[in-house]
């Protein structure tokens, strides 16, 4: 019986490495390839009670696996709301930042953004007298899902939609208002294959 096994397993294992042995030589590339490297940029605003923001984010990023994209990006966010008394907050900040997008769908992702963010804000009366005003830095945690059209294994050029939220809620983020209350950010852009099909 030990026999029978033993030669029914043995061509078993030599199919197996023989199709390995075989396999196309971009399945066995490993470590660093250029052709997944991407870039691009999103323009995110966000309109809300009495308030509106708006933002620019460039980013470079490297594809992991057909359906893992991570990237680091550079974050530049203006935000400005009135209140009940016509007084204007406003708010511009800069920062650095990461991401990751999970593709379950070629056309669905999901996006995890963290960001550290240099803000600078102040209030201000109708006439242009300032109340108040301060600078501070604050970490945000975007979570959110996203839309993109194009996105194929052979093409990582493709244009993108997404709506996130900032689940860290810290005072002064830019994804918080006056109030404290979250502002979805809509982000729109274009996401470019940097060295595929060179």
């Amino acid at each position: 019986m030990k026999k029978i096994v033993f030669l029914v397993l043995v061509p078993c294992f030599s199919i197996t490495i023989s199709a390995q042995e075989n396999e196309p030589a971009e399945n066995k590339t490993r470590g660093f390839q250029k052709d997944k490297l991407f870039s691009g940029g999103d323009l995110s605003f966000s309109f809300y009670s009495g308030g509106i923001a708006f933002g620019i984010s460039p980013f470079l990023g490297y594809s992991v696996t057909p359906w893992l994209d991570a990237a680091l990006s550079l974050n530049f966010y203006y935000a400005g709301q009135k209140d009940i008394y016509a007084n204007k907050y406003s708010q511009t900040n800069v920062g650095p930042g990461a991401f990751v997008k999970i593709y379950p769908l070629n056309f669905l992702y999901t996006q995890a953004q963290f960001e550290h963010n240099f803000i600078n804000s102040k209030l201000t009366t109708p006439r242009g007298v300032t109340l108040s005003s301060y600078s501070a830095s604050v970490n945000s945690l975007l979570l959110g899902l996203g839309y993109c059209s194009g996105r194929i294994p052979s093409n990582n050029s493709f244009f993108y939609f997404s709506v996130l939220f900032d689940i860290l809620r810290n005072p002064g983020s830019p994804y918080v208002d006056y109030y404290g209350r979250l502002i979805p950010v809509i982000k729109a852009g274009y996401n470019i294959a940097l060295f595929q099909h060179r």
